[in-house]
């Protein structure tokens, strides 16, 4: 089982594209099911069942990918980037971003929400004030997960202590002991990289050009930002996210014809094909369309999908096979004591966003399995819960082949490779969490 792991990472790393990876390992998955005794109808279940798990997913990278191509057309995106461009500097763009996605996931409970949306805008600032694109995907991520992880409205928010037998508000005030620190330390580790240079600081002149490009290209409008304000609308009213993102991605098509005199055609050639106009400035080309290649739209998703798929049928195998229970269980013989078990509950949910490729399956698996294991030890669920999303909910996005590390890179332009190192926030919780473990502090115990 090492070798086929070990095998499968370094094809994956080196190859760049992990999909050719996830297929041969889960072939190799499959094989040896089948020499334990499984039949390929049962083989064949855990795969659908893997792939069903990930399909609401898949069915928001889907309407992320129209929505983008509108609202670029709209003028929706470009709008938002002249904002930004007037009103942030280079020194404070990256703890002002984080701190931004931060409130705008809080509200809306999605961290897919906020990268899909504010997201795109805050890429586009990045590139025109010069500021190193790894470095805006890190703070728009360490926002949007700061947000997601904490807010009531976050479906996995809301798994984690469900999972673990816990309940909503007492699993989000705890988490406060965790999250707190961590996000106070990746705003000042933002804030330090902005004063120390963190961008190649664009000259004012090439701002005011793209500035000067993008309202050449588009008929711009405080109107114009209705979308968002209806999207956070939508969720203060608890509306699913599938459906306010299909109303927002609606409404941006309805403002392309009203106020850029799109045609109808051309609003679905844009949520199909993503914005492929040129507007004959390079660096407007390079932030709204790569110069010709669409941005956006439907068909920009096909390869996150085919790579979603691929994953959730692996980790389907691992899990129908019981490779997944034996890994779990070895590394719950490794836990005696609550540091060591709270350690374990964070390496295995990691284990299971890089085996599983799911942040569901993360929170989830390693719930069910370390369960039975807090209670024994007479710990409090809360513990657990705090534990699951610390780790499962935050290391999803580092992961190329992972749902979310799919979903942030597609949505924003900006592979895992590059933004991995500076999602502050994801990399810090994980190690306060055990931390706090290791220490005993904030550790409650089950009360009689």
């Amino acid at each position: 089982m090492v070798l086929l792991v070990s095998l499968w990472w370094i094809v994956a790393m080196n190859e760049g594209d992990p999909r050719p990876a996830l297929i041969f390992a889960g072939v190799a998955a499959g094989l040896i099911g089948r020499f334990l005794g499984y039949r390929w109808r049962d083989l064949e279940e855990g795969m659908v069942e893997a792939i069903r798990v990930a399909l609401p997913a898949i069915l928001i990278l889907m309407v992320v990918g129209v929505l983008i191509g509108l609202w670029i057309t709209a003028g929706i995106v470009p709008m938002m980037i002249v904002y930004g461009l007037k009103l942030l500097s280079p020194e404070v763009f990256l703890p002002a971003c984080c701190l931004i996605c931060a409130l705008v996931s809080l509200a809306t409970g999605s961290s897919y929400t906020t990268a899909g949306t504010i997201g795109v805008a805050l890429v586009g600032v990045a590139a025109g004030l010069g500021v190193d694109p790894g470095m805006a995907a890190g703070a728009i991520i360490s926002g949007a997960y700061f947000g997601d992880k904490m807010s009531p409205l976050s479906d996995t928010t809301n798994l984690a202590p469900a999972v673990a037998g816990a309940e909503l508000f007492e699993h989000i005030r705890h988490m406060i002991y965790t999250t707190g620190p961590s996000i106070l330390i990746a705003l000042a580790l933002f804030a330090l990289l902005g004063l120390s240079g963190g961008s190649s600081g664009a000259g004012g002149g090439e701002v005011e050009a793209i500035i000067r490009g993008l309202e050449d290209a588009f008929h711009l409008s405080p109107w114009l930002l209705l979308p968002p304000v209806l999207v956070l609308a939508m969720v203060a009213l608890r509306v699913p996210a599938l459906p306010a993102l299909l109303a927002a991605a609606a409404f941006g098509g309805g403002l392309a014809m009203l106020t850029q005199g799109v045609s109808f055609l051309g609003v679905l050639d844009a949520a199909l094909a993503g914005y492929t106009e040129v507007a004959g400035v390079p660096r407007v080309d390079e932030l709204l369309s790569d110069n010709g290649d669409g941005r956006g739209g439907l068909d920009s998703m096909a390869w996150t999908i085919s790579l979603v798929l691929c994953a959730m049928a692996f980790g389907g195998l691992m899990e129908k096979t019981g490779m997944l229970a034996v890994i779990v269980r070895a590394i719950l013989g490794l836990a005696h004591k609550t540091g060591s078990l709270i350690a374990a509950t964070a390496a295995t949910c990691f284990g299971m966003n890089v085996l599983a490729s799911d942040q569901y399956l993360a929170i989830v698996m390693p719930g069910r399995m370390f369960r039975d294991a807090y209670e024994q030890r007479g710990l409090a669920a809360k513990n657990l819960s705090r534990a699951l999303e610390d780790t499962g909910t935050l290391t999803s996005p580092l992961i190329p082949w992972n749902t979310c590390g799919a979903t942030m890179a597609v949505a924003l332009g900006v592979g895992a490779g590059q933004y991995w190192m500076f999602c502050f926030f994801n990399l810090i919780n994980p190690l306060v969490s055990v931390l706090l473990g290791f220490m005993g502090w904030t550790i409650v115990r089950k009360s009689n």
